[in-house]
């Protein structure tokens, strides 16, 4: 009787550890497929468009390119990443055809992400039309999840003039951050904008730094 109880016992705890293991392979082949159908550069656009609230409405696979087409949040305006995997580098032929897509589909945004360096003519055209170039440093993960990175936030204009005026102070004064920083790309904030980095401290339990985004130079 007591043997038979056993092998029962025995025999459901192989099945739980039989459909455990089950799951841990349908869940890591699930993750092979995912990683298998989706490039680096489509992993970035991701990644960014998860940060920057970005709502994903169509996704379009071309002869060398992959284009994710997005609403802004909190707006109706559209948003379109060209992602470029296996090139070697990004030239103006590029930043040319985002312009042509971004008339199509009628864009008022263009993002373009490469895990390659930009030539100077793409750089310099992609300023011209307004066109964002995503650096190959960017990465294809969420760096917020990490606990040493700090919550960074964009400030609206009507909280940016009360603590400017606050501190009786112009914008430039207060301390910087190059617009090159991963995190300021990712959240998107641009040149003139101000930062609010929020820190967990041990002793003041939450401590809020501002920053001026300012150019490279």
């Amino acid at each position: 009787m007591k043997t038979s109880i056993k092998l029962r016992a025995r025999s459901r705890s192989i099945n739980r550890l039989e459909n455990r293991a089950s799951s841990v392979e349908i869940s890591f082949t699930s993750v092979l497929y995912s990683l298998k159908i989706q490039t680096i550069e489509e992993r970035k656009a991701l990644i960014l468009m998860k940060l920057r609230g970005y709502k994903l409405i169509k996704r379009e696979e071309q002869k060398d390119a992959i284009s994710l087409i997005a609403k802004l949040p909190r707006s109706k305006k559209r948003v379109i990443i060209l992602c470029l995997p296996a090139i070697k580098v990004a030239g103006v032929a590029y930043v040319k055809k985002m312009v042509k897509i971004m008339e199509a589909v009628k864009a008022e945004k263009g993002i373009i992400v490469a895990n390659v360096r930009y030539t100077f003519a793409a750089k310099r055209d992609a300023k011209k039309y307004g066109i964002e170039l995503i650096p190959r440093v960017f990465p294809s993960f969420n760096i917020f999840k990490h606990k040493l990175v700090p919550k960074h936030e964009v400030v609206s204009h009507e909280e940016a003039e009360k603590l400017l005026k606050k501190y009786r102070i112009k914008a430039h004064q207060l301390p910087r951050i190059k617009a090159s920083d991963v995190a300021v790309i990712a959240i998107g904030a641009e040149l003139g904008h101000i930062i609010k980095i929020t820190r967990d401290s041990p002793t003041a339990g939450k401590h809020v730094a501002y920053r001026f985004v300012v150019p490279d130079e």
